[in-house]
């Protein structure tokens, strides 16, 4: 083939042609409307479309943007719409511009009436009109604007109560709606309230001092971006960057601010931010924007660096990136250029506009803000990144989303950014905690040598672990803290933490749930309960009649009941056997009565004897009887066994016996008065119990103001000085306060209920968690038990406990009631032979001695043997008698049988014969039955043992 060289010169001019035509068409123009002066706005838009543009070098399928850049004055909308109509005669597929003032409302007009997309990126333009073509790249919620939200969720998580907006435009009440919505739908200003000051620019300071003087510590500061830094200057000279402040900007663009100067005083300050400093792509962008950033003074002349893009540039970069997307997406299907179309004209214009607006709210990628997309025409808020006040600026602390929430991260304690300076420590003076410190010469001691305890070697001890320093102060009012229902603001340590005049509440501080609410606390170091402080019960000795002390009332009326029992039983079986019935002369076997030598008084002789296992002359002969007598006598055993084993107690030892041993005990009474510290988590737990005893020992104390103590000292010299009044405290400090008045004071009863004591401080601060990983290795390296024992034992007095143990001698005071009991019975004999002697000598008989003593008396309920300890030999007694009366039921048939066959009668009328003479019988005699049988010896008995003759039996 052949070449033409000038063939072949077109033929590459064609193609040259039309790959610049190419080139040229791939371009599109972008309109930007700014204000006069708005340089950093119009640097972030080239500085986005450079980017672009460098992109689109490396990737065709990206379309290159051109820019037209214009400025207004802000306040002429003729201006304004003369800037635009210029631009649209060049051929403009998007503007760019503001979303507030007369400027942009023109430029708005313009856009919507020829179909030409807008966009904003500052707080305002929504799209609220039909048709309108506007896209905001500023999050926003469907309910409003979402910084609120996220404030009021940050309020809610740090249990901010009372708190103060100060602001510097109107529109901060738009954009903190809903916190300001929140406040007002709560019914309980206590709970939540917000208060307002508007401040200007000429009146920072005034403000400020308004806030320091007012009492708040909660401060939420809405303003410019250019205000912040007037501000820190004044909080700085107004000594308002102190612990006890929390601040919360409203401004987005703090992250990009250098802060070391403000980071000393220990403020807590945070910020909410769009840009995720930890982010690469985030450092990449910011780098190379911070090369290029300008340098602005103070009002006192000092200057600060800008550390990073603003919020409202990386809006524009994340926005012309994605109009950059929109278009390479909408370039695949049509043409996306648009031809000149001045405003005068009658040109229909082109669809590109509103399906570049379509385009637009279909994007969803990962920018400078976050991820870009929206939902129902609004750019949905991507996650808001929280960074708080470190030593050397500000630190990422969490984030907040709308679906979640606030988000705390947890604190790494080897971070660089850990404690380095002077730490408040908050106290109160509580024996062995918190001492004040003597000398031996009497030279008086300052700042923390001035104390002494264990808590301060607690504190002293972390210290060392993790490295800081402390100033040791007392609080103010003496209190522990509660909450003042009238005012809702708290006292003592724990109102010092929660306005920041403290950094740690180290003090005997019991962990409860409303002060978890409020402020936070390490792990307990010291774990413990609510006990019953009272007086050590002073000895009792025996009383005169202490010898019916060791069996019960109701035993020893059992016992009588027995005894009488036992008597009548043994009567009637002897009464029914008839071998109970022998021939009282017995060398006469044919003498026709027979004698029996149980009667109703010898019966109960014969009881009472083996009661006092002293026997009688009285000897049972029937089965049935020694049956009965057999289960009395062992029923006896025991009971004076048991009765002997507990009488050496009684007598012997001197007892201490308290009036109360348990909770329950001091609710049943109302001789003993009590109570516990005011203020404290002891009455907290009383007040929020819905135990049944407890709700009434509240009762009972909320109705006896008077049984309040104003501290624990107090209260424990009323224990000492009034024995009817019992002290609720926390068992640790009982256990000290025992140990140095152990013969004084006693505990009693366990523990009502389980807590602990433990470091409070700040929410969300990071000593928290530092702290509690000091406690654990002091736990760990038994540093705590160590110190418990050097405070709690040393100089403990010892309680003589002789009493207990040794014998004492005995006394009148012991047992004199014996002798009582031996003189009444001396006078009761006396009076009873004198008796029978006039009664037998009237009636010339036989005078038959009878002796009795009647035993009555009341015992003490004081370790006394009850039914419950010996109740089973009255078993045994009842099972005997039901023998014996059995077994004499036996006998008495087999014998009526015997004499039926030799008076040869029927059985029934020989048993109802001997019924009759049981029943009518009152002597001691009866007509003997002689049986048929062969001659028996008169020196014989019955039996057939020999009988000695006496001297008045003569053999006839």
């Amino acid at each position: 083939m052949h070449f033409d060289k000038t063939n072949g010169w077109h033929m590459t001019s064609l193609v040259l042609s039309t790959l610049i035509f190419a080139a040229v068409t791939q371009e599109v123009r972008i309109g930007g409307i700014f204000h006069q002066g708005d340089e950093e706005q119009v640097r972030a838009f080239k500085f986005a479309i450079q980017r672009v543009n460098e992109a689109a070098e490396e990737d065709p399928r990206l379309m290159k943007l051109d820019l037209d850049i214009r400025y207004t004055s802000g306040n002429s909308t003729v201006n304004t719409t003369d800037e635009t109509c210029s631009q649209l005669a060049r051929g403009i597929n998007a503007f760019f511009g503001p979303s507030e003032g007369l400027d942009a409302f023109a430029l708005r007009s313009v856009a919507n009436l020829h179909r030409v997309p807008l966009i904003n990126v500052d707080w305002g333009g929504l799209n609220d009109q039909a048709g309108d073509l506007t896209v905001n790249f500023f999050p926003t919620l469907t309910s409003g604007p979402f910084l609120g939200q996220a404030i009021l969720d940050l309020a809610v998580e740090l249990k901010w109560r009372k708190l103060v907006v100060v602001y510097e435009e109107d529109d901060a009440l738009i954009r903190l709606s809903e916190l300001l919505h929140h406040s007002a739908n709560v019914k309980d200003a206590v709970t939540f309230s917000v208060s307002l000051m508007k401040m200007k620019s000429e009146q920072y300071r005034r403000v400020l001092k308004r806030v320091k003087f007012s009492g708040f510590n909660f401060v939420i500061i809405d303003c410019r971006r250019e205000s912040v830094p007037h501000l820190l200057e004044n909080m700085l000279e107004l000594q308002m960057l102190a612990g006890q402040y929390h601040y919360v900007f409203t401004s987005l663009d703090l992250f990009s601010m250098d802060l070391e100067r403000y980071s000393e005083g220990g403020a807590r300050l945070a910020v909410f931010h769009l840009v995720d400093p930890n982010d690469e792509y985030s450092l990449e962008v910011m780098n190379i924007w911070r090369d290029s950033s300008t340098i602005g003074p103070f009002a006192n002349g000092t200057e600060y660096q800008l550390a990073g893009i603003s919020t409202q540039s990386a809006l524009t970069h994340d926005a012309i990136h994605a109009l950059s997307h929109a278009l390479s997406a909408l370039n695949v299907s049509r043409d996306v250029t648009v031809k000149p179309a001045p405003c005068d004209s009658s040109r229909k214009r082109s669809a590109n506009g509103v399906s570049l607006y379509d385009s637009l709210k279909n994007v969803d990628f990962d920018g400078l803000t976050g991820r870009v997309n929206f939902t129902r025409g609004l750019r949905t808020p991507p996650n808001l990144h929280l960074s708080t006040m470190v030593e050397g600026g500000l630190a990422k602390r969490g984030s907040w989303n709308a679906s979640y929430g606030i988000y705390m991260e947890p604190i790494d304690v080897n971070s660089t950014h850990n404690i380095n300076r002077t730490l408040r420590v908050t106290t109160v003076l509580e024996n062995p905690y918190v001492m004040l410190r003597e000398t031996e010469d009497g030279t008086p001691l300052i700042g923390n040598d001035q104390y002494e305890g264990y808590c301060i070697d607690l504190i002293r001890n972390i210290a060392e672990i993790v490295n800081f320093d402390y100033e040791i102060h007392l609080v103010a009012d003496g209190e522990y803290g509660i909450e003042i229902p009238e005012t809702g603001e708290w006292n003592g340590m724990v109102g010092e933490i929660m306005r920041g005049e403290a950094d740690l509440a180290l003090a005997p501080l019991t962990i409860s749930f409303v002060r978890e609410e409020v402020i936070d606390f390490s792990k307990p170091y010291m774990y413990l309960g609510i006990t019953i402080l009272y007086r050590f019960p002073e000895p009792q000795n025996p009383g005169v009649f202490s010898f019916l002390n060791p069996l019960a009332f109701d035993v020893w009326m059992y016992v009588v009941m027995a005894y009488l029992a036992v008597s009548l039983t043994v009567f009637l079986l002897a009464r029914f056997s008839p071998y109970e019935w022998y021939n009282s002369h017995p060398c006469n076997p044919e003498y026709d009565q027979v004698e029996n030598q149980f009667n109703l008084l010898s019966c109960m002789w014969f009881a009472f004897g083996g009661l006092m296992q002293q026997g009688s002359e009285l000897n049972p002969k029937a089965f049935s009887t020694r049956v009965l007598s057999g289960f009395w006598w062992f029923f006896s055993l025991i009971l004076v066994s048991s009765y002997t084993a507990n009488l050496a107690a009684f007598l012997t030892v001197e007892r201490m016996v308290s009036p109360i041993q348990s909770a329950d005990d001091l609710v049943k009474q109302t001789e003993i008065q009590y109570g516990t510290r005011k203020g404290g988590s002891t009455e907290t737990f009383f007040k929020r119990s819905e135990i049944p005893t407890y709700s009434a020992m509240w009762q009972f104390m909320s109705n006896t103001p008077n049984v309040f103590s104003d501290t624990y000292r107090s209260g424990i010299e009323r224990v000492l000085n009034n024995k009817d009044f019992a002290f609720l405290m926390e068992s640790t400090m009982a256990e000290y306060t025992i140990s140095k008045q152990c013969r004084n004071l006693t505990q009693i009863g366990g523990l009502l209920n389980s807590r602990g004591y433990g470091i409070g401080v700040p929410r969300g601060s990071p000593l928290r968690d530092e702290i509690t990983s000091a406690i654990l290795k002091l736990q760990e390296d038994d540093v705590l038990l160590r110190m418990k024992n050097k405070w709690w034992k040393q100089g403990n007095c010892v309680r003589d406990e002789s009493s207990k143990e040794d014998a004492n001698e005995l006394g009148v005071e012991n047992i004199g009631g014996i002798f009582i009991v031996l003189v009444a019975g001396l006078v009761i004999g006396i009076l009873v032979a004198i008796a029978e002697f006039i009664w037998k000598s009237k009636q010339n008989a036989e005078i038959d001695r009878v002796s009795t003593a009647f035993y009555s008396s009341s015992v003490l309920h004081i370790h006394e043997v009850g039914v419950e300890n010996i109740g089973g030999i009255f078993i045994v007694l009842v099972a005997g008698l039901v023998i014996g009366i059995l077994v004499a039921i036996a006998e008495f048939i087999w014998k009526s049988k015997q004499n039926a066959e030799i008076d040869r009668k029927s059985l029934c009328g020989e048993m109802m014969a001997g019924l009759r003479f049981a029943c009518k019988c009152h002597g001691k005699k009866k007509p003997r039955m002689f049986p048929e049988t062969k001659y028996q010896s008169p020196f014989t008995t019955s039996n057939g043992q020999m009988i000695a003759l006496s001297d008045n039996v003569h053999m006839k």
